[in-house]
């Protein structure tokens, strides 16, 4: 597995920054890694959905769960990816520190890749925490 992890502080309002990072529907506004989202079951805090991702147009199944204004766990179940994406928001010094955490590898033959696409990951990571600092700063 490989460790991916980033992150950022926000000037803005607890409530603000987690109405942007938990909005599932517009994730691929800000993480451009993710092409498309589709729900397919929500029950509480747990939304089982398919993403469509960048590399080679993949389709993913995710279960996603919302702990509300502490995290958000996303468990890749099926597809290229294996593993987990974790945002976490935690308030620090008047401010909101916004952190991702990937563990994961790519599945099957794609193994080979993960490396490759750790700095891709990385990349868009380190980008989607910048879109939504813009955002909740506005």
């Amino acid at each position: 597995m490989v460790q991916i992890q980033s992150s950022v502080d926000i000037n803005a309002p607890l409530e603000k920054v987690w109405n942007i990072a938990s909005d599932l529907d517009a994730e691929p506004k800000f993480w451009k890694g993710t092409k498309e989202v589709r729900n397919i079951s929500k029950q509480g805090n747990v939304v089982i959905r398919e993403v469509t991702i960048a590399f080679k147009g993949s389709k993913c199944i995710q279960t996603v769960t919302l702990f509300p204004k502490e995290k958000i766990q996303a468990e890749f179940t099926k597809g290229i990816i294996n593993g987990t994406k974790t945002i976490i928001i935690t308030p620090k010094d008047g401010a909101i520190h916004l952190e991702a955490v990937w563990d994961m590898k790519l599945t099957g033959m794609m193994d080979v890749f993960t490396g490759m696409v750790k700095k891709h990951i990385q990349s868009g990571t380190e980008q989607a925490l910048q879109s939504i600092k813009q955002e909740a700063e506005r």
